[in-house]
C-alpha cells in the first residue's frame, strides 16, 4: 500500500492522505475547493469551486500516476442539489468522452463551508492504457 500526498494539491486538513494506491487502484480522498497556495476556499460560487476541485483532483491523480481519463468512480457531495446543473456541465467538460460511474449526494454541510466535495477511485495509467477497455467485452455482447 502506498500513501500519496501531492505537493501541487492543498495540504490535507486532517489526519489522512490525498490518496492510497494498492495493486494499481487509487482511492482518492475527497477534495474541496481549497487554493493550494493560500489554503483558503476559492472565491466565487459553485462554478469556481467546482473548477478548483477538479484542479486539486488532477494534481492528486497526477502524483499517483493517473489522470481523469483513468477514473472509474466518483462521488460528488453538494451542499445544495440546486447546484447540480452547473456542476454537471463542468463535470462533463472535465471528463469529456470518458464517463466514469458516479453518485451525487446532497449533504447538510461540508468542511470549511465548501459548496462541493468530490472523491474518486481511479486506476494507474500503466494498468489501463485504454479507457474503453474494448477487449473486456460486456454483458450481452461477445468479446471480439
Amino acid at each position: 500500500m502506498n500513501l500519496i500526498n501531492a505537493p501541487e494539491a492543498p495540504d490535507a486538513i486532517g489526519p489522512y492522505s490525498h490518496a492510497v494506491e494498492l495493486k494499481g487502484l487509487i482511492f482518492c480522498s475527497g477534495q474541496i475547493p481549497l487554493d493550494p497556495e493560500t489554503m483558503k476556499l476559492v472565491e466565487g460560487g459553485i462554478e469556481e469551486q467546482t473548477h478548483q476541485v477538479f484542479s486539486n483532483i488532477r494534481a492528486v491523480l497526477s502524483e499517483a500516476g493517473s489522470g481523469l481519463n483513468h477514473v472509474m468512480k466518483t462521488t460528488i457531495f453538494l451542499h445544495d442539489m440546486n447546484d447540480f446543473p452547473a456542476v454537471n456541465q463542468i463535470y462533463a467538460d472535465a471528463f469529456g468522452e470518458h464517463k466514469p460511474a458516479r453518485s451525487t449526494i446532497e449533504v447538510s454541510a461540508l468542511p470549511l463551508g465548501s459548496l462541493i466535495e468530490i472523491e474518486c477511485i481511479a486506476v494507474e495509467a500503466s494498468r489501463n492504457d485504454s479507457p474503453s477497455n474494448e477487449d473486456s467485452g460486456s454483458p450481452g455482447k461477445p468479446s471480439a
